[in-house]
C-alpha cells in the first residue's frame, strides 16, 4: 500500500527500501518519520553478524522488540532472550550485539537521544 496522504503512510515491511542486504529496512524514511530513528532488522536462521556496538559518542538510546522468531540480545556480555512481546531498551553506553535463533529474527528498533530533537543519519535516508 502507497502513501495515502501527508499525515498518513502505509506500507508493508516488504515494500520498504532495504540496505545491508536485505538486513535493514529503511522503515523511518518510507513512513516519512522524522521524530525517531525506526528500522526492522531482518536476521536469518542462526546469525550472528551483527556488529556489536554502543552509542556513546552520539548518546542514542535504543528500543528493539521482536516482530517473529527467536534470539537474543547480549547487552554488555548480559544475555537477554528476545522473542515477540519482548521489549529491551539499551542505553547510550552499553555495548549490544543480537543474535538470531533457528528460525530468525525480525525486529523493530527505535532510537533517538533523550532531551535532543531527532537528526536523521544519511544511512538511514533512501537511494536516489
Amino acid at each position: 500500500m502507497a502513501e495515502l496522504s501527508a499525515d498518513h503512510t502505509a506500507k508493508t515491511i516488504d515494500e520498504m527500501e532495504t540496505a545491508l542486504g536485505g538486513g535493514v529496512v529503511k522503515a523511518r524514511a518510507e513512513l516519512g518519520v522524522t521524530s525517531f530513528g525506526v528500522q526492522i532488522l531482518k536476521f536469518p536462521p542462526n546469525f550472528s553478524g551483527y556488529t556489536e556496538h554502543d552509542h556513546s559518542e552520539d548518546g542514542q538510546e535504543e528500543v528493539y522488540m521482536a516482530l517473529d522468531g527467536s534470539g537474543y540480545i547480549e547487552v554488555n556480555g548480559q544475555r537477554v532472550d528476545i522473542v515477540p512481546d519482548m521489549c529491551v531498551r539499551v542505553g547510550p553506553h552499553a555495548k549490544r550485539k543480537i543474535y538470531s535463533g533457528p528460525d530468525g529474527l525480525r525486529i523493530i528498533a527505535l532510537g533517538g537521544i533523550p532531551g535532543r530533537a531527532y537528526e536523521a543519519t544519511p544511512f538511514g535516508e533512501l537511494s536516489a
